[in-house]
This record gives C-alpha cells, sequence and structure tokens, in this order.
C-alpha cells in the first residue's frame, strides 16, 4: 500500500511519484539505507549472556590500558599525579593479551570473559580488569579488555608494630618491572626473629609462556634462604595440565616461645625437594576435578644453638621421602563485590564449594628414615542467605602422619565466617577458629598472641593446589604480645563491625574504620612447656586505609588494642600498625 497522500487528481499523483523518482536517483544510497532499514546496521542492545546463546565469535580485541592516575578526572590532574603517570611504566599490552582466555575466532563465552578479568585482578601490578562486549553484529561480537595500572615501584621504608613488636625494612622493590609483569626485589629486613637482605625474582609469564620461575637468596644473621621454582599452574579452571619442580634450602634459628618471650632455641637446618604432574578434564557442568602425582623430599636436621638459651629438648632429625597423589575438586562460583574484605575496590569472593586432598607414603627404599603415611584434607562450602546480605564460610583442614598405627604432627582446623551486610558502606564480621594438635613434633608451636596465630609449621599440601580461597579470618589475639600463649588446642572467636567510608585521601588512599572484640585461649601443654591462663580477651578500634595506588600491601591497619586479662607485664594500650593483604 501507497503511504503517499491521496490526490484526487491522477495526474496530481503521478507528478509526485516522478519527483520522487528523481530525487531517490540523486540521494547516495547510503544515506538512504539507514532510513530503510535502521535495523541492519544499528545491532539490539544484547546482553553477555544472549550474545553467548547466539553463537557468536569474536572478532576484534581492543586492549586499553589506563595510567595509574587518570588525567580526563579533573581531582587527578595534579602536577604531581601527572609526574607519577610519567615516571610510571604502564604495562604492556602484549603482557594482558598473553593472559586472556580467548582469542579472535574463538566462540564467546561469557564465563571465560568473567575468568579472565578475575585472573587479570589478581596481579599486583593491576587495580581493575574488565571485559566488554561491545559490538554483536551478523555473528560476531567485538571485546574491549581494559586494565587499570598501580604504582609498582617501591624504594622505600616500611614499619609494623603487632605483639608489643616492631618490625621494618629497607627495599628496593619493582612488582612489574618494564611493563612486563616481572618481579624484582632488593629487601633489608628486621623482626622479632631476624635481620635478613633479600634478592628475589618472579617470572610469572616466562618467555611469553604459561610458565612460572621463582627465584630467591636470603642471607641472615642466623643462616641463609636459597629457592628456585620452575612450574606451569592450573592457570584457569579449564586448564587441562599442569606440572611444576621446586627446590629450597633454609638454615636458622628457630625459638620457641611461651607468654611473648623466646625460652630456648636451636638450629634449624631445612631441605625440600617436590615435583608433580596434574590432570584435569577442565571445567564440566560448572566443577573441576583435578589430580597430581608427583614425588616430595624433606630433610631436617636440628642441633643446639651457640645462644644464651639452649633448646631444653632437641627436636629429633627426620628424613622423610614419598610418591604422592593428590585431588581437587572445585566449583566454578565467584561474585563480584565491593566494601568487603577491601574498600571500593571490586573483589572476586569465591562462593561454592570444594574439596581437596593428598596421600604420600614414604620408605627407607626412597631415602627416607622412617616409613609413614602422609595424609592432608581440606573442604570448604560457602552459604548465602536473605538475597546474599548474609554469608557464611565454613571450612576445615586435617593433615598429619601415620608412622607404626601411631598420628604424628597431626592437626585439625576448623574455620567459620560470617558476613552480615548492613547497608553498603556498613558490614559486621564474625570469625570462629578452633585447632586441634595430637604428637606435633617438637620443632612444632601452636601460638595464640598479637601477631597471627596457629601452627608455626605447615603440612603437606597439594603442589597443584591453588591458593586459600577464602579470605578475611582474623587470626590474632590483638590486645596482647606475639607468641603469648602455646598448647596443643586453640580456639579464636573475633567480632568487628566494619565501616566503609566515600574519603578519598589525597587521591591515595581509601578511609574505613573497624571497631573490634577479640577472644581466645589455648589448652594443654605446648611443646614449649608453658600453660593456659584460660580466656584472654580484648576490645578497641582502628583505622584502615585501602591503598588504590600501590600494590605494595592492599590496607594499611592502625589499631589501639585494650586487654582485659591475662598477667600485670602487659601493657594496658597495645598499639599496632601493620599492613595487610585484606580488611
Amino acid at each position: 500500500m501507497s503511504t503517499l497522500p491521496a490526490f484526487s487528481s491522477g495526474k496530481q499523483r503521478y507528478c509526485l511519484h516522478r519527483a520522487a523518482a528523481r530525487l531517490l536517483g540523486v540521494l547516495p544510497a547510503a544515506l538512504l539505507l539507514p532510513a530503510l532499514s535502521l535495523s541492519a546496521t544499528v545491532p539490539p542492545a544484547l546482553s553477555p549472556q544472549e550474545i553467548e546463546t547466539s553463537g557468536a565469535v569474536i572478532g576484534h580485541i581492543r586492549i586499553v590500558t589506563v595510567n595509574v592516575f587518570d588525567l580526563d578526572d579533573p581531582a587527578d590532574d595534579k602536577k604531581l599525579f601527572r609526574l607519577a603517570n610519567r615516571l610510571h611504566i604502564l604495562t604492556r599490552p602484549a603482557i594482558i593479551e598473553q593472559q586472556l582466555l580467548f582469542k579472535s575466532g574463538d566462540v564467546y563465552s561469557e564465563q571465560l570473559a568473567r575468568e579472565t578479568a578475575r585472573l587479570l585482578r589478581d596481579q599486583r601490578y593491576l587495580y581493575e580488569a574488565s571485559v566488554t562486549p561491545t559490538l554483536a553484529e551478523r555473528g560476531k561480537v567485538d571485546l574491549e579488555v581494559r586494565t587499570k595500572d598501580v604504582w609498582t615501584l617501591n624504594p622505600g621504608i616500611s614499619f609494623d608494630r603487632a605483639g608489643g613488636k616492631n618490625s621494618a625494612s629497607m627495599k628496593f622493590e619493582e612488582s612489574n618491572l618494564l611493563g612486563f609483569g616481572k618481579e624484582v626485589q632488593l629487601e633489608y629486613a628486621s623482626d622479632v626473629d631476624r635481620a635478613s637482605t633479600r634478592l628475589g625474582y618472579y617470572d610469572p609469564l616466562l618467555l611469553g609462556s604459561r610458565n612460572r620461575l621463582r627465584a630467591g637468596h636470603a642471607d641472615s644473621s642466623d643462616g641463609r634462604q636459597r629457592e628456585l621454582q620452575f612450574d606451569r599452574p592450573f592457570y584457569s579452571l579449564d586448564s587441562r595440565w599442569s606440572a611444576g619442580i621446586g627446590v629450597l634450602d633454609w638454615t636458622r634459628t628457630d625459638s620457641r616461645y611461651d607468654r611473648g618471650v623466646a625460652v630456648d632455641e636451636f638450629r634449624h637446618d631445612e631441605q625440600r625437594f617436590g615435583a608433580h604432574f596434574g590432570l584435569s578434564r577442565g571445567l564440566r557442568k560448572g566443577w573441576v576435578q583435578r589430580w597430581t602425582y608427583g614425588f616430595a623430599f624433606e630433610r631436617d636436621r636440628f642441633a643446639q644453638a651457640t645462644g644464651e638459651l639452649p633448646a631444653a629438648v632437641l627436636p629429633a632429625d627426620r628424613t622423610l621421602a614419598y610418591p604422592l597423589v593428590g585431588f581437587e575438586l572445585l566449583e566454578d562460583s565467584y561474585e563480584e563485590r565491593r566494601n568487603e574484605n577491601q574498600i571500593a575496590r571490586t573483589e572476586d569472593v569465591y562462593t561454592g564449594a570444594f574439596v581437596r586432598a593428598m596421600l604420600g607414603w614414604s620408605s627407607s627404599a626412597l631415602g627416607a628414615d622412617r616409613t609413614a603415611t602422609l595424609v592432608s584434607l581440606e573442604a570448604g562450602r560457602s552459604f548465602e542467605l536473605a538475597e546474599r546480605r548474609h554469608t557464611i564460610l565454613l571450612a576445615a583442614t586435617a593433615d598429619g602422619r601415620i608412622e607404626g598405627g601411631t598420628l604424628r604432627n597431626a592437626a585439625v582446623n576448623a574455620d567459620a565466617q560470617y558476613y552480615w551486610r548492613a547497608s553498603d558502606r556498613q558490614l559486621f564480621f564474625a570469625s570462629l577458629t578452633g585447632v586441634l594438635t595430637r604428637h606435633p613434633d617438637a620443632e612444632t608451636q601452636l601460638l595464640l598472641g598479637g601477631d597471627a596465630s596457629g601452627l608455626t609449621t605447615g603440612a603437606p599440601r597439594n603442589p597443584s593446589a591453588t591458593e586459600p580461597l577464602f579470605s578475611g579470618s582474623q587470626t590474632s589475639l590483638r590486645g596482647y604480645p606475639l607468641r603469648y600463649q602455646d598448647g596443643t588446642a586453640l580456639a579464636l572467636l573475633t567480632l568487628e563491625h566494619r565501616v566503609y567510608t566515600d574519603y578519598y585521601l589525597f587521591r591515595l588512599f581509601h578511609l574505613g574504620g573497624a571497631v573490634f572484640f577479640d577472644a581466645g585461649r589455648t589448652w594443654g601443654k605446648g611443646n614449649a612447656g608453658g600453660t593456659s591462663d584460660g580466656w584472654l580477651t580484648d576490645a578497641g578500634f582502628g583505622l584502615r586505609f585501602a591503598s588504590s595506588r600501590s600494590s605494595f600491601g592492599n590496607v594499611i591497619h592502625i589499631d589501639l588494642a585494650f586487654p582485659f586479662d591475662g598477667d600485670s607485664s602487659i601493657d594496658n594500650v597495645q598499639f599496632l600498625v601493620e599492613t595487610k593483604r585484606s580488611f
């Protein structure tokens, strides 16, 4: 049907049609096509899920790297910030491209886009990362990968105070060397244990591959440490294999503590070697299964130290050599949040379930000094309630050795965390941790105090397992000296109300605060010979400064803690300054 006006005269209709035909012959076709068929060139707005469902193929991938300070923002367009941007070397687009889990020509996957952004955000030299579909047309989708750099050169001095003791360091550290994502470190550090000069190097993308290289050497006041590790990890959920090899040689003086004071000390010569190979079928129906096979060698030698605190009981020498098999079951379940364990920063919170296990068998035929079965188990799950306003994280570990039918150096650890989102800027956090040990090795202590509490020695670990999935648990009794109580069992409760403000100090630090209460105690007689004082409690408050421009320590804690129990030697007020990875 014609859309032209109806004229009474046929001649008039003929003249109008003729004029329209001449006009169509004059105007370029390119100007007429949008008017005649607008939908052919302007695609409808599609969600990432709809783009994936359509089977769109990835076309052009545009990588945008943003400098530390956004000079398009008038608040950042300052002389000092402009100078910082000029001095900072941006992450090279090729380094970002090497970490993408997709390429041009692949079918678009929302899961891979989300996982890529998450893995990029996990890099120390990046503050934010996103993967955004920018166009969907004729079966193709273009992607924009946008990252924001942080300042990665750290020539300076740092200071921490916890448990009544100070630690300090002078360092030159670069975590994104020349924009290639490599880390180099030259550091002098002094703490309650030792003074050390350390040189370290870490390359997470060796020669443009997924292989990693880590090397370190440290000369200390009580010995030296050398380490070398080369591996290819399960770098994504769909990775099909991993492999690695690593060595460690560490000579030092270890001390055993009671009431925050070293009661004896001994020389410890520790040597470790490990090699492993892992296989996986990749991500299947939202779950990942991984199997790992390997071999580990662990040698510990002990001797009396030359200091003034000879060991009352010298730990026995120990050599373990064992093949191992590991298993990991992991659910693909992550959620992007803000203002939880960080301030004004995208956090990738794990909201799924996982199981990890490792079994090893040590034998004299392989160079060990004993026959033993080594076991390590770990499991955890997250629960989301009331439209994700309440989050509960539950995790447990159990590990040790079975020698002659007896458990040795065994430990069971259970941890529960609770987050209650009161508002966008307020959150209540609670953590409850319990540890139970049986026949611990003589050098091992289960400690509770003003620094990180728990076992002083690690357990056998699945060499291909990823890092801890749950974070944010408070593991210290902030009102008391470090390493204050020793025992064979431990319980620690923390209650904390967190506030996340919109203050942005000097355009460098996001400001937050916390009011907290801690309660904990140990049971039994530990390897240092001390006994428990029963329940210890404290309360306090503090400020949190979250760095938005630097890669060195995400959150600075400044706390005042007031102990309610303990002996008369404890100060009535504990002043703490610490740099941590979370709130």
